[in-house]
C-alpha cells in the first residue's frame, strides 16, 4: 500500500508531530488553513474515520488534541473537519480559527497559508506543551 499517512505513522516519512499514543498519531497538515492547524490519524489504516474499530478512543483523542490547541492559541473556536477525499486514510482535521484569519464566517479549503520551519515546529511544541 501506497499511503502517505501509513508512512508518517510508521516513521518512514517526516512530520511536525503533536501527539502520539500506541493507535493514534497527530501532526500538523503540512498545507495548514490556519498555523496549528493539525491532523489526527488512527495508525492502523483505515479508509474512513466511521471505520475506525475504537472510534470512541479516536474521539477522545482528537477532544484532547483540541482542547489544547484552544490553550497553545489562545483561541475558543477550532474547527474539526472530516473529508477524507483528499488522502485515503481515516484522519480528522483540527483548525483553529483566529479574528481576521482570511477565511470569513466559514473556512476557505483554499486558502492555504505558508509558514516557514520554524514557526510550524514552534506551533507544534505549542500544541505539544498544552496536552
Amino acid at each position: 500500500m501506497d499511503c502517505i499517512f501509513c508512512k508518517i505513522a510508521s516513521g518512514k516519512m517526516p512530520c511536525y508531530k503533536v501527539y502520539e499514543d500506541e493507535n493514534f498519531l497527530a501532526f500538523l497538515d503540512i498545507r495548514p488553513l490556519n498555523i496549528g492547524h493539525t491532523l489526527v490519524i488512527p495508525k492502523k489504516h483505515f479508509r474512513w474515520v466511521w471505520d475506525v474499530t475504537n472510534i470512541g478512543e479516536y474521539y477522545t483523542v482528537v477532544g484532547k488534541i483540541a482542547q489544547a490547541m484552544k490553550k497553545a492559541f489562545h483561541t475558543d473556536l477550532v474547527v474539526s473537519l472530516v473529508v477524507g477525499e483528499e488522502v485515503v486514510h481515516a484522519h480528522v482535521w483540527l483548525v483553529p480559527r483566529f479574528s481576521n484569519d482570511g477565511h470569513g464566517k466559514a473556512i476557505n479549503l483554499e486558502n492555504i497559508k505558508e509558514f516557514s520551519e520554524r514557526e510550524m515546529q514552534d506551533a507544534a511544541n505549542k500544541i505539544k506543551n498544552e496536552i
